[in-house]
């Protein structure tokens, strides 16, 4: 069973996201905390496997509780929970370690897609050893490929698709390519692929904005549940 903290300011969220990773086989919620000195004690007292972490905090926030952990030398997972949005957030929840990045509102079968990415993940790992590209590559893939697709095409990462979803994810409104390119860190040219295939995929929408040129700009806005 892969032990499980969930964090959450609000208790009523807290006990609704419990009650969605216990109906997730091979799931096991063993306690909740409701701030982040809450949170870092249950983790001194009883490590767990992962933690479902909220941003949104009343003493500190999300990133603080990661940056804290892995500065006492705790190595346990994250996945992000919250209603943070803005891009800085999740570059930032990236860099610190955080495997998986969920935004509030979601229902349960985004939050299961998450948990099964996870447990395939750990499989995945518990072999140890060596291994060559391809299985590198698998690895790294697990995380995100339920997020966006079972299989991307030859050519495409999993790693750069998830980021280009989670930029879609954060904005208010649709958006150009170019400007999801420079808030993903890609190229335009880089972000034109992926969008395509992610429309192509029915996960994101292309509308049309027309300037005083005449000329459309096609701007993009992510229209999947999970």
């Amino acid at each position: 069973m892969i032990d499980v903290l969930v964090v959450d300011d609000d208790v009523r969220v807290a006990r609704i996201n419990a009650a969605y990773v216990a109906k997730v086989p091979g799931f096991r919620v063993v306690a909740e905390a409701h701030s982040a000195a809450e949170a870092l004690a249950r983790i001194a007292e009883a490590p767990v496997d992962l933690i479902l972490l909220d941003h949104y905090l009343p003493d500190e926030n999300g990133l603080s509780v990661v940056r804290e952990l892995r500065a006492l030398g705790h190595h346990t997972d994250v996945i992000m929970v919250t209603a943070a949005r803005d891009v800085a957030t999740v570059q930032a929840a990236m860099r610190h370690g955080a495997l998986q990045y969920l935004v509030k509102p979601f229902n349960f079968a985004g939050l299961r897609a998450k948990l099964e990415a996870y447990a395939t993940l750990r499989q995945a790992l518990d072999g140890g050893g060596e291994a060559e590209q391809a299985e590198v590559d698998r690895i790294f893939g697990t995380l995100s490929a339920g997020a966006i697709a079972p299989e991307l095409p030859k050519g495409h990462s999993p790693t750069t698709a998830e980021l280009v979803r989670q930029v879609l994810l954060a904005a208010d409104g649709p958006l150009s390519a170019q400007e999801i390119a420079e808030r993903a860190g890609v190229s335009r040219q880089t972000a034109q692929r992926y969008l395509k295939l992610l429309e192509r995929s029915e996960r994101v929408r292309l509308t049309l904005r027309y300037g005083e040129t005449g000329r459309p700009e096609h701007r993009y806005v992510w229209v999947a549940s999970a």
